[in-house]
């Protein structure tokens, strides 16, 4: 059997404990995983994993093995690159990122960059939080964030602004909200993962910060933003999913004068050190994108 999947199969059932997530991921059947496992310790001569029912784990000769399992793989990798023409990008990289910006924003740009790669193969996680990128075998998360996770790279690729909204029949029905100190008598709609419960404004050099009452909280942004087009509430919603509807009437900016803070869009990868020439042009061509793109 093939030694370089062999590899990539042990390397994947290190970090998921799991024969069956591996097998899942790389898009083979349980028991080819047993055999590749089987044929990476016939090449070692040596057992790589304790096996039970319940529970796959790493035997003493396993963890040391699977650090230059992973350089050998790095190598591999790299030293296909350079054989091929620098342009023939190949691969499949798993990326990861938030179903509102994967949805309106990501996917024109990957369509974008697998137009001018084909041969580069995109698997899409839509989490809204910060995996463990290697524990998921994650090449490249992209969050929308004020800090990212300090453990790993980040690679600042945009801005996004962000708007206070609600629905018109929501805001008819309720008191008016003409300064941020009203918003504290509102029904306020909480993103779980920023700013859930204190909203930070600006108008100018002027700040302020405001305690909202959410009734309805949320730990995906386009669920929020649904919530607030039926009447629930006011949300705060990225530009890039509220302006069409505030454009279209269906929502109305709400204290537009004063706006939330920007949040920095990262391109997130655990470490420099093995990063595929793919994944690296990837990151170049999304830094290019949202330089330019505007919503």
């Amino acid at each position: 059997m093939d030694r370089l999947t062999a590899a990539k199969v042990f390397v994947d059932v290190a970090y998921s404990g799991s024969f069956t997530a591996t097998a899942d991921r790389l898009e083979m059947s349980r028991p080819m995983v047993t055999r590749y496992i089987e044929t990476m310790e016939d090449w070692l001569q040596t057992r790589l994993l304790h096996r039970t029912t319940r529970k796959i784990s790493l035997t003493t000769a396993g963890e040391r093995c699977l650090a230059e399992v992973e350089l050998w793989l790095h190598a591999a990798e790299s030293l296909t690159f350079v054989s091929r023409d620098a342009g023939a990008l190949s691969g499949k990289i798993r990326l990861a990122a938030s179903m509102s910006f994967s949805h309106s924003q990501l996917i024109p740009a990957i369509t974008g960059f697998m137009a001018e790669h084909p041969k580069v193969e995109i698997d899409i996680d839509l989490q809204d939080t910060t995996s463990d990128l290697i524990a998921e075998r994650i090449d490249l998360a992209i969050r929308i964030a004020a800090n990212p996770d300090p453990s790993l790279i980040g690679k600042p690729i945009g801005r996004c602004a962000s708007v206070l909204v609600a629905s018109p029949a929501y805001l008819a029905a309720s008191p008016a909200v003409v300064s941020p100190e009203d918003l504290a008598q509102q029904r306020c709609l909480g993103y779980k993962n920023f700013e859930q419960h204190v909203w930070h404004l600006k108008r100018g050099d002027e700040h302020t910060s405001v305690n909202v009452q959410c009734q309805l909280t949320a730990n995906e942004a386009t669920t929020l933003l649904e919530a607030a087009r039926h009447g629930a509430g006011i949300a705060m919603q990225p530009t890039y999913l509220a302006n069409s509807l505030i454009q279209q009437g269906h929502l109305t900016a709400v204290l537009p004068e004063w706006q939330p803070n920007d949040m920095a869009i990262y391109a997130l990868y655990p470490s420099r050190k093995h990063l595929s020439p793919t994944v690296r042009a990837l990151i170049d061509y999304l830094d290019a994108y949202f330089q330019v793109s505007r919503w």
